[in-house]
């Protein structure tokens, strides 16, 4: 595995030259893990010098679950986050959005694994940690790994010449280690194990149209009639109506109960679920709730980091599962009717399973493998983060249409109309992910106190260029506060619901006729 150094920050892996991370002069890496429980002797001892090795050459966190043949040789908790399969939607080349000292580890990760010809080891679905190793070794398991196969036989598979017979050796160690029985995570493609539509989202998707899904922002308090009030306004114009889930890291009131206000009013909700609040008990609990209630359609998303939340900051260090880890439980429960624990579930859930895509979060080729990695996990349809640049939505599209991917996914691109060069600015500066070509920021500033007409004429040009684009099956208005304008950018931009018929109709059909 490793060889010789051509200086003290590089070994060979595979024969190539490469930094290891935690050697990179004036580096600091995050502190490992020490274990809950009281640990024999020679396990403690076997721990602690697998953590002073380990350490320094892989800043290793000793998780107790080590990934790091899967991520090039570098590991993932080093990211704040503790993200494990890939990097957050805020993720950016320069540094990590969440803390801003320490570059983005997962973008190491990408680069080495593209140097060492392995990018494509990164699509597979690694699990969640197992809190009852996390601080103790990982050695110990290889051990008993090679115990089992036989040394005899691992030592001449490793020694031939053969690549395919050492990958498959290799693999036949490692990957038990990494992928307990009640994970059994891969790199496959997983298609939803059903054909009938459960939603009608779904439905409309498969039939090929071209939908309008739109926001709805959940109240800050218990007063529920402008929520109410925005169901009925947007409801006529849309396919179905998302709820978000505490963005920003700020309370709101619940994904889950607007969703429900959103069924009593006949509308269809996606409910969102953020993995910043959820433990994989809870998220399991939420979600056999919402279907039982009604709701058809969930969005999994990572969450934005509590940083971007008002003080006291929350804790921001370790996620119990990510997004992709959320697919894939979720995906499991509906499919194959079981818990991660492995329990049978008696009547699974039914839902749509969808997930957050972010087309300028890092470079389009990195970021592809992150969507491809989520569309293998369980993702059936993408939202996307804002479309404010047409040139590089193109890009990152091409970068899927190489995976071919964009015939496992629909793809609902997200807009938002400015209403203001204040928010324009906010939104280009302060909100990860999201990036707006300067020729749109002159406009918004050159349009004075006519900003808010000029962003729904931007509104209304990217929605018609996004049309153009193969693989695209509709848009997502977020309009951050601002439904009333929903229902006019869905009519002048020609996306009228096949079924239309505004509230007021509705109204009229349900008064009773005087005999």
């Amino acid at each position: 595995m490793m060889g010789r150094g051509i200086c003290p920050s590089l070994v060979s892996i595979f024969g190539k030259e490469v930094a290891m991370p935690g050697f990179t002069p004036g580096r600091r890496w995050q502190p490992p893990f020490y274990p809950f429980k009281k640990l024999p002797l020679g396990e403690r001892a076997l721990a602690a010098t697998e953590r002073l090795v380990k350490g320094p050459l892989f800043g290793c966190r000793m998780c107790g679950n080590c990934l790091l043949q899967e991520t090039a040789f570098i590991c993932p908790m080093e990211c704040p986050k503790g993200a494990r399969n890939g990097p957050c939607g805020g993720s950016t080349e320069e540094h990590c959005y969440v803390d801003e000292t320490r570059p983005c580890i997962w973008y190491k990760i990408y680069d080495r694994a593209t140097v060492l010809g392995r990018e494509e080891m990164l699509l597979e679905v690694l699990p969640p940690l197992d809190w009852d190793k996390v601080g103790t070794e990982t050695w110990g398991d290889v051990y008993n790994r090679v115990h089992q196969i036989g040394a005899f036989k691992v030592v001449k598979g490793l020694a031939t010449r053969d690549h395919v017979q050492r990958t498959m050796v290799w693999d036949t160690i490692f990957r038990p280690v990494r992928q307990p029985d009640w994970w059994e995570g891969d790199a496959e493609y997983h298609g939803p194990q059903y054909e009938e539509p459960v939603s009608e989202l779904e439905r409309r998707l498969k039939a090929g149209e071209f939908v309008v899904t739109a926001e709805v922002a959940p109240p800050m308090s218990t007063a529920t009639g402008k929520l109410r009030e925005n169901i009925d306004l947007v409801k006529p114009y849309v396919t179905s109506i998302n709820f978000t889930d505490n963005p920003s890291a700020t309370p709101r009131m619940s994904s889950w109960a607007c969703s429900q206000f959103a069924i009593e009013k006949g509308a269809e909700p996606v409910m969102q679920i953020a993995a910043r609040d959820r433990t994989r008990t809870g998220l399991q609990s939420e979600v056999i709730g919402a279907a039982a209630m009604g709701v058809r359609n969930i969005l999994c998303l990572s969450g934005d980091s509590s940083r971007m939340g008002p003080p006291p900051l929350g804790r921001a260090d370790v996620l119990d599962i990510d997004s992709i880890q959320m697919l894939w439980i979720l995906r499991r429960m509906h499919d194959e009717g079981k818990y991660l624990d492995q329990r049978k579930i008696k009547f699974p859930p039914k839902y749509f399973l969808g997930a957050a895509a972010s087309p300028y979060a890092s470079r389009p080729d990195f970021q592809a493998i992150r969507e491809h990695k989520k569309i293998n996990a369980g993702a059936q349809f993408f939202q996307t983060n804002l479309v404010y640049d047409l040139d590089g939505f193109e890009v990152w599209l091409e970068a899927l249409a190489q995976r071919n991917i964009l015939d496992k996914v629909h793809i609902l691109a997200g807009v938002t109309p400015l209403k203001s060069l204040r928010m324009a600015q906010y939104m280009h500066n302060s909100v990860p992910g999201v990036s707006i070509p300067e020729p749109l920021l002159q406009r918004m500033e050159y349009a004075g106190e006519a900003a808010g007409e000029e962003g729904v004429n931007i509104a209304l040009e990217l929605i018609e260029g996004i049309q153009q684009f193969k693989g695209v099956s509709g848009i997502h208005i977020m309009a951050v506060g601002w439904e009333s304008i929903v229902p006019r950018i869905v009519t002048e931009a020609g996306l009228l619901p096949p079924d239309f018929v505004t509230q007021e109709e509705v109204n009229v059909s349900k008064e009773p006729v005087n005999q």
